[in-house]
């Protein structure tokens, strides 16, 4: 999750062959180290025992053992160090489901970016597979994996065909997930502003969630090797009618008597979107790339609170009756276009990008009333990186412009944001080497937070936007050594990071309504952690052990409060593997993050299972939560309203996995796309406790 600048050009720079490259002497076969560490990215080439132990690109990037890399497959996740993790293919921006559709074998290395440059565009991190496709015949990957004691599953399904320089895709994913039993434990304080307060203690009596979903695409890939390449790739995304809903007593300080309470939130919708890619190479190593995105959403959100009398006097009697619908037809286009000039030592990149948004909300529990916002983002950049014998250095400045609109009150905000980027690496050797670099990046508030349609969320709280948000800035300053050890790899680091300011939540009293609206905070946030990331090799090529350590000191200051928080975070996991079977367990403790006046974290995770290959098919049965109490939640921290929720989930589940690849066809050299326009239409949100 930290690292140096430009990305995509140092596929085409660093690297020119995809596999290892070996020596041969006296027939001593001397091979390059598995992990190679570049001034902007970490190199992994996978091992015959990774590659013959997986069945698929998840299960490959799991064998991997990156440091600080957290990978789920049962769940369909990547993260690192709590943040969210960009995953690319051969450059190109893809899915996790596409990331499975991967064979293992066309894998022929993966480039790890800690700290993305400029062309990220504010990417925390950067996973790229580097894929090789066969140019005759094809493959089919198919994958199901099932819960024994719920209903949960991951269904996948993938065709590719090749022809010369041609490949045609087509890809099948369903993930059922309905009826899974949750629960919450909670407990709020309310305090007014003369002084009284009242204390509203939940009971849990169960609840339920479903996350049913499914997604098609089709892709068509032409390579004409150093000259031209071609993607055009379609998806269709489809989520199915899904809700989280809780089910309690509440206590309430100030009535006689207990309160039935349900409440739940849902959503459902459609995503179809289309991507297409040119990378047209010149001479004098010049490349020109132009990556254009359009994606639609049409869709609904809605929410569902109400709470009763425990003893009913009166039939259908409610004491409070919240509902709120919110339909979305929204639509975002986005066009990239990038420069890319490299010399022996040396690269220059620059490069500008256009997204569009345009947002339409019909709100049902408003008599229908329809509401319109527009948002266009301009980004400007250029970015030079040298070599200097041992040291290299890079140097850039991005300029965004965030302009957003409703037209209705015909109000918002417009601003400039700078994006100055820097970094430096010495390497001593290969097994050794520092680097220190500054990164920044703006975060356009979004049409949940500039949304003034008041919406209510209990008997107590409301939630209103504000149109006159300005793009936050955040700026990062990293230092890391890397290291090489005969049994041990890994990192250790120290991160600096500010948002003086941060779009936040902001409470206040108007009345008896506790609204909850946004600012740019005042001060906002800074945070110094201590990391240490090691791979140990306990016993070679059988007995593995990857893990991330984390110490993060936190200050929140904004309007009416000044925090502090410190916290440990970490996850782990360790591999043994021999004769086709592979026996691994994951740990994950979340990371406790301090945003505004909300400590919040993620899910407290573990998990292991045991797999067997045989020829085209794997085998695995595994167990989610084997041990301890899963747990998702919040904290507030508010002088009005004090609140601590925790998420409880019957995830002590049993699964069952089969895997079964047949492929055909020569290898080549893979398409790979140096940049990647982001296109991710917005929704609407509703509210929720």
């Amino acid at each position: 999750m930290l690292l140096l600048p430009i990305t995509a050009t140092a596929f085409a720079q660093e690297q020119t062959n995809d596999s290892i490259d070996t020596n041969v002497l006296d027939e001593i076969v001397i091979e390059a180290p598995k992990v190679i560490r570049k001034s902007d990215m970490d190199v992994y080439y996978p091992s015959k025992s990774a590659v013959d132990n997986s069945k698929n690109g998840m299960q490959l990037l799991n064998n991997l053992m990156i440091p600080a890399l957290f990978v789920n497959d049962a769940l369909g996740s990547v993260t690192a160090a709590g943040q969210s993790v960009q995953v690319r293919i051969n450059g190109r921006q893809a899915t996790i489901d596409q990331v499975r559709a991967l064979l293992p074998e066309t894998i022929k290395r993966v480039e790890w970016m800690e700290n993305p440059g400029l062309i990220y565009n504010g990417a925390n991190y950067v996973l790229n597979f580097i894929v090789a496709n066969p140019t005759l015949g094809g493959s089919l990957m198919l994958r199901a994996v099932r819960s024994l004691n719920a209903n949960f599953g991951n269904f996948d399904g993938n065709v590719k065909l090749n022809n010369g320089r041609s490949q045609w895709e087509v890809g099948l994913h369903y993930n059922p997930s309905y009826n899974i039993k949750i629960h919450r434990d909670y407990y709020e304080l309310f305090n007014y502003p003369d002084g009284r307060s009242i204390t509203r203690t939940e009971k849990p009596l169960g609840g339920h969630f479903d996350d049913t979903s499914g997604r098609a695409n089709v892709s068509y890939n032409y390579v004409k090797p150093d000259t031209t390449i071609l993607v055009v790739d379609f998806n269709l995304l489809r989520a199915f009618p899904g809700v989280v809903e809780y089910n309690g007593l509440l206590s309430v300080s100030n009535l006689p008597e207990q309160v039935r309470l349900k409440d739940a939130v849902g959503a459902e919708g459609y995503t179809p979107s289309l991507s297409m890619y040119l990378q047209q190479n010149f001479t004098k190593n010049q490349t020109l790339v132009v990556d254009f995105k359009a994606s639609y959403y049409s869709g609904r959100s809605w929410s569902d609170y109400v709470e009763t009398p425990f003893e009913e006097l009166t039939p259908g009697e409610k004491l409070t009756d919240i509902y709120t619908n919110i339909k979305d037809r929204n639509q975002v286009y986005s066009i990239e276009a990038d420069y890319i000039k490299r010399w022996q030592n040396g690269r220059f990149s620059a490069g500008a990008t256009y997204t569009a948004n345009r947002n339409r909300s019909q709100y049902e529990n408003l008599d229908d009333e329809i509401f319109h916002q527009r948002q266009d983002k301009v980004y400007f950049f250029a970015e030079y990186f040298r070599r200097f014998g041992k040291w290299t250095a890079t140097a850039g400045m991005g300029l965004q412009y965030t302009n957003f609109l409703f037209r209705e009150t015909n109000q918002g905000n417009h601003s400039w944001s700078p994006r100055p980027q820097a970094s430096v690496t010495y390497s001593l050797n290969q097994n050794h080497n520092f680097r220190l670099s500054f990164t920044s990046w703006q975060s356009a508030p979004s049409l949940a937070e500039t949304n003034i349609v008041p919406q209510q969320i209990d008997s107590f709280q409301w939630r209103v936007g504000n149109q006159n948000l300005k793009t936050s800035s955040s700026y990062m300053l990293t230092f890391m050594y890397g290291f090489n050890l005969p049994y041990v790899t890994g990192s250790f680091g120290i991160r600096a990071y500010t948002s003086p300011d941060a779009i936040t939540p902001l409470l206040y009293w108007d009345d008896n309504k506790l609204i909850t609206t946004y600012e740019n905070s005042t001060g906002g946030l800074q945070n110094l952690s201590f990391f240490l990331a090691p791979r140990v090799e306990i016993i070679k090529d059988w007995l593995m052990l990857s893990a991330y350590v984390q110490y993060r000191m936190e200050h929140m200051r904004g309007t009416g409060y000044d925090l502090r928080h410190n916290a440990w975070s970490g996850e782990g996991r360790i591999a043994l593997q021999h004769w086709g079977f592979v026996l691994s367990a994951q740990y994950r403790y979340a990371q406790r993050d301090l945003w505004g006046e909300k400590i919040s974290w993620g899910e407290d995770f573990n998990i292991i299972e045991l797999s067997y290959n045989w020829k085209q098919w794997q085998f695995g049965v595994g167990c989610i939560m084997p041990f301890g109490k899963y747990d998702h939640g919040s904290k507030s921290l508010s002088k009005w309203y004090k609140n601590e929720q925790h998420t409880r989930m019957d995830m002590r589940m049993g699964y069952l996995q089969i895997s079964y690849n047949l492929q055909w066809g020569r290898q080549k050299r893979g398409v790979q796309k140096l940049i990647n326009t982001d296109a991710n239409v917005d929704k609407s949100t509703t509210g929720g406790r």
